[in-house]
């Protein structure tokens, strides 16, 4: 190996994108993963359903994101230009029913990484898996792998290390400590798309659904299904709020609105009949069998209470008690700040070292835009780097 090539550590979505890029100017390419193969976490987020971007209008898609910085990035590599990298790679897309990217039926996550390797192949990006990275300095990355501990000097350093969820693939945030003592400012990592935890009264309803309801904490809300865990409660709705609750001490007051399609007034003329409230419930409001059964979580008074209840079925309380485990969520705020790089995403105090994907400070909910991220930063260093 050349001693002065370009080397990027972490050979997930965003270090592969970049390796993408820089091998596509020409450059000689080596990308370094602690795993025994590429993009692990890729393929087992792929197992929940393998949504690579999302279909929405740019305008809309960039404010996903909290960050200015991550939506200029995004900007500059978008939803569109993902989905035609995928089809220069051979990978069919369509859009569904949520607006969601994802490869055609014919394609399954292993297939679509398969691919992108094949494609780095035919560039010449080398690999070296099994390689933990250990530190680094002005010009040189040391590293360890079977044989021993090596020092490698470096014309570029791509730091693509991952956040710090999911630790059996291999995004275990161990590069933290070794960044915060070399002064680089790191915002603490926190759970992000995350379930809560709640009372015990809502874990009788583990495995049960909502569907169609609205979420919401305050001024914010979303629509969408959530689910009832042994813990407490999962789903799009809840992972969008993560961000907004975060900012404020635990535990805090959810509110779900279980027929967002009708007013107050109008349930509680229909509760207001002649007929039993579980029928009116069931046949005329037509709610679900779990939405009955968190109505019932109510003490006997407050559920015959027809004005109440009505109030209730439009804003039912759910006090939330904490996030989740780091390890048990799909991603992490925090990381890198971008105060303490250039804008090229170039450590300030260390020259020719670039950070990319989930281990910069920036978050997004779920739906392809965390994706979406990882393959934008990667494409913006190497691009960025090799056109200057």
């Amino acid at each position: 190996m050349n001693q002065t090539q370009i080397i990027i550590i972490g050979a997930g979505p965003a270090g592969l994108m970049a390796a993408q890029e820089f091998a596509s100017r020409g450059n000689e390419v080596h990308v370094f993963e602690q795993n025994k193969a590429a993009a692990r976490k890729f393929l087992v987020a792929g197992n929940g359903g393998f949504n690579l971007t999302h279909s929405e209008a740019l305008e809309d898609f960039i404010h996903k994101y909290e960050s200015k910085e991550i939506q200029e990035i995004v900007r500059g590599f978008d939803n569109q230009k993902v989905i035609q990298w995928l089809a220069d790679l051979g990978i069919t897309t369509y859009v569904g029913s949520s607006g969601k990217i994802f490869p055609t039926k014919n394609f399954k996550p292993i297939q679509v990484l398969k691919a992108w390797l094949d494609q780095l192949e035919d560039l010449g990006v080398i690999f070296h898996f099994e390689h933990n990275f250990l530190d680094f300095d002005d010009s040189k990355v040391y590293l360890k792998n079977k044989e021993g501990e090596l020092s490698l000097k470096y014309a570029k350093l791509i730091l693509a290390m991952g956040g710090g969820s999911w630790k059996k693939t291999g995004s275990d945030a161990k590069w933290v400590e070794t960044l915060a003592a070399k002064n680089i400012e790191i915002t603490p990592l926190q759970s992000a798309n995350s379930g809560y935890n709640t009372e015990e009264k809502f874990h009788q309803l583990q495995g049960q659904y909502l569907k169609n309801i609205q979420l919401s904490f305050g001024e914010y809300s979303k629509i969408g299904e959530i689910v009832f865990t042994k813990y407490g409660i999962e789903g799009s709705p809840v992972y969008y709020l993560n961000r907004f609750t975060r900012i404020h001490e635990f535990p805090q007051k959810l509110h779900i609105d279980l027929k967002p399609n009708l007013s107050e007034t109008q349930i509680l003329e229909a509760l207001s009949g002649p007929d039993k409230i579980s029928k009116v419930l069931k046949s005329k409001l037509k709610l679900s069998t779990t939405a009955i059964n968190i109505l019932k979580t109510l003490d006997k008074e407050s559920y015959l209470d027809v004005q109440n209840l009505s109030k209730m079925i439009k804003n039912f309380p759910i006090d939330v008690l904490s996030f989740r485990p780091l390890d048990e969520v799909i991603s992490t705020s925090g990381g890198v700040a971008f105060s303490t790089m250039n804008s090229n995403l170039e450590l300030q105090n260390f020259k020719n070292v670039y950070c990319v994907g989930e281990m910069i400070d920036w978050e997004a909910p779920t739906g392809g835009y965390l994706l979406q991220a990882c393959f934008s930063t990667g494409f913006f260093v190497g691009n960025t780097i090799s056109s200057s």
